[in-house]
């Protein structure tokens, strides 16, 4: 049965709505389970997954609400058009009515205990302004909200003289270049729209991994990508001053690197930063330029890898790095620690390569949590002359939307909009992947499963737990499949990288350093196996 329930006027945290999704999907006989507030965008999410809206659902509104006919409105037609952004949503597909009511039981004993929990803080604000009141010393906001309504308290907090880390997405280019435009006439910085990694003053926000503190700085228009580089640079023995995320589209052409030019200049004059480090995807070429220029003028060693660009020679005290893991040995060289010497194909133990694989085209399948780490995959395979297709492709040729059928090798980043409709993003419940990675090992045609295991603090509690108990459930006898993966974290983080790295080694899936030596694996046994073309 198929059922949505609305509650008006009962605003949650969309993170806190993710676990109570995760939760109400782990009761047995339901189907799915999606609790989210009514914003246009998740009610035409759950159009598109089936969930119809009806006039008995949504119910009428107990007298006026402020804003009513503001944009908080569903613009949609039909019984939805009453909902606004503050008006919760469960929706529920459960196989039997007890299955259902058991979801219904549990939705209500967990909302309570994160209305509890949030009656227990003392003096917790619900405005910018309230927040300020309480704290007048604070200088950063960080904005987690429908990207209708995240320009506008961006702009707010740009006016309070906050600085900004703009977390929430669907937010216009038109309005970033404002918001950023607006930042530098302040004095100020906007990370973001997108922005979902950052490390300021030794404190993680969003997605980010506890790393110690040191001389390098790091400033990236990628989330995954700041996390392996900050987590490799730690477990190399290196230390981070700050990690400053830009959002994906700050190095784009229309952006043109506002963001990034201003945090290099911060970090350049910042006197515990000795060393600057920016990543990012393949920004345009004119846009590369003013970044390099830009790092040329702050007088600092500095190491820039950019995901899928074409290997440029050092500049200067400009180091190109051609992965993520060689901008963080690049980055701790230049700031004096002793880097161990690098795991390779040549140095790796034997039973990374028993079995042999059968000879003749086996694909390969890339199934990623971290768009960025998806991407860097992606470059290694196809630059090792494997034909690879992927949503997050640096080849338009090859690039395909996301889940279309594809014969052959391909690398899905599970992160993309298309992929998370209705259901939290893979690093928080990675149970998507896990299900297609079961899937892939239970095709006969499938030679190798690459993964990625990405930890730190917003990511699920135990994600070698859950894609370990996916392998183990999902080989079929006689299988010669293998699966490839790394951990992006440290040992300090809340899943602790020793334990997560013996999950995944008891399930029998191969543990490798960093991302790009995975790939590197994937594409050696890939080869072995004859399955060099599409």
């Amino acid at each position: 049965m198929n059922e949505i329930l609305v509650e008006r006027g009962r605003y949650f945290d969309s993170v806190f709505l993710m676990r109570i999704s995760r939760e109400l999907e782990a009761i047995p006989g339901v189907r799915r389970a999606v609790v989210a507030m009514g914003t246009p965008a998740n009610l035409a999410a759950l159009e598109s997954v089936g969930f119809k809206l009806t006039a008995e659902a949504v119910g009428p509104r107990a007298g006026p609400s402020p804003g009513d006919a503001s944009a908080g409105t569903s613009p949609l037609a039909g019984p939805q058009a009453g909902l606004r952004a503050d008006d919760l949503v469960t929706a529920l597909d459960a196989e039997s009515p007890d299955a259902f009511e058991a979801a219904k039981r549990r939705l209500v004993e967990l909302l309570a205990a994160g209305t509890e929990e949030s009656e227990k803080t003392e003096d917790r604000p619900t405005t910018l302004d309230e927040a300020l009141a309480i704290d007048a010393t604070a200088n950063l906001a960080l904005i987690s909200v429908p990207g209708a309504y995240a320009a506008a308290e961006a702009r707010h907090a740009l006016r309070r003289g906050l600085h900004v880390m703009l977390f929430s997405d669907n937010v216009t280019v038109e309005d970033e270049i404002a918001l950023k435009d607006e930042a530098a006439a302040r004095g100020l910085l906007v990370m973001g729209p997108d922005c979902g990694t950052a490390i300021l003053n030794g404190v993680p926000l969003g997605f980010a991994n506890v790393v110690r503190r040191g001389a390098i700085g790091l400033v990236g228009a990628s989330g995954t990508g700041i996390q392996e580089v900050s987590s490799l640079i730690d477990r190399l023995g290196g230390g981070i001053s700050q990690a400053i995320g830009m959002g994906g589209r700050d190095l784009s052409e229309r952006v043109g690197a506002r963001s990034t030019l201003a945090a290099i200049g911060l970090l350049a004059s910042d006197p515990a930063t000795a060393i600057l480090v920016v990543v990012s995807k393949a920004p345009a070429k004119a846009v590369a330029d003013r970044v390099i220029a830009r790092l040329r003028e702050a007088g600092k060693p500095a190491v820039v890898q950019f995901v899928g660009a074409a290997t440029r020679t050092a500049e200067g005290a400009i180091t190109f790095a051609d992965t993520l893991d060689a901008a963080a040995r690049a980055a701790c060289r230049l700031a004096g620690v002793e880097v161990p010497v690098e795991a390779t194909l040549l140095n790796l133990p034997r039973a990374h390569f028993q079995p042999e694989l059968k000879r003749g085209l086996r694909p390969l399948r890339g199934l990623f949590c971290g768009g960025t780490l998806a991407q860097e995959a992606w470059v290694v395979l196809h630059q090792g002359g494997l034909e690879v297709r992927s949503n997050v492709a640096v080849d338009p040729a090859l690039k395909v939307k996301p889940g279309a059928k594809v014969r052959g090798h391909v690398i899905w980043d599970l992160g993309d909009d298309a992929f998370t409709v209705g259901r939290p993003h893979p690093m928080i419940e990675p149970a998507l992947r896990d299900d297609l990675v079961a899937a892939a090992l239970g095709d006969p045609g499938v030679a190798v499963v690459l993964v990625d295991c990405v930890l730190g603090y917003g990511a699920h509690r135990d994600p070698a737990g859950s894609l370990g108990a996916a392998v183990v459930n999902g080989k079929v006898a006689g299988t010669q499949s293998v699966v490839i993966a790394s951990i992006t974290g440290t040992e300090r983080d809340p899943q602790g990288y020793r334990e997560q790295r013996r999950t995944l080694e008891a399930a029998g899936i191969l543990v490798l350093d960093s991302n790009a030596l995975a790939a590197r694996l994937a594409l050696d046994l890939v080869r072995r196996a004859g399955g060099g073309g599409a």
